[in-house]
């Protein structure tokens, strides 16, 4: 019985411990923090130019399937709010960070999923991307909806929670 419980004690820290690594590690209301990166063209993409809008951040890969498989939801999401105005923020807009090691496979997803918008960015070193590491990114998908104020308004939404938001935001 010992033996038991003792297996049941360590497989329930052993969950903790996974839960409290995957988490985000930022919550709603917190200010999201400013960042550069670097787009596929060699440009580069300042999060703060973006205050005033609703940002949706989108950390991705292409070796990812759960990613591969949301970027169609992703790409109805952009085409619907891309023109779109809003109650309290100028628009919306989509950022992408790419937790990629290879360049050609990265800019062949963006073009093979029609990811239209022009916010893509990596370092094209995984896990390591300064961004994801700045936003604690540890599993991917990961999504920060980010208000006009630039704070966080939620992490990990679905796609369809996040239509539902903007859609309620949105001037009429």
């Amino acid at each position: 019985m010992r033996g038991f419980i003792l297996f049941f004690l360590v497989l329930l820290v052993a969950g903790f411990g996974y839960w409290y690594w995957k988490v985000p590690k930022f919550s709603d209301g917190e200010l999201a923090p400013d960042f550069t990166s670097t787009r596929p063209d060699g440009s580069s993409m300042t999060l703060s130019d973006y205050r005033g809008d609703y940002v949706l951040l989108d950390f991705w890969g292409s070796w990812c399937l759960p990613c591969r498989k949301e970027n169609p939801q992703l790409v109805q999401l952009h085409k619907k709010y891309k023109e779109a105005r809003f109650q309290d923020a100028s628009a919306f807009t989509m950022v992408s960070v790419a937790i990629e090691m290879n360049p050609k496979a990265w800019k062949a997803a963006i073009a093979k999923d029609g990811l239209a918008w022009p916010n893509h960015v990596s370092t094209v070193s995984r896990f390591k991307d300064p961004v994801a590491q700045l936003y604690g990114v540890r599993e991917i998908p990961t999504k920060y909806l980010i208000g006009p104020q630039g704070n966080v308004l939620s992490v990990n939404q679905s796609v369809a929670e996040i239509d539902a938001f903007l859609a309620g935001k949105r001037k009429h």
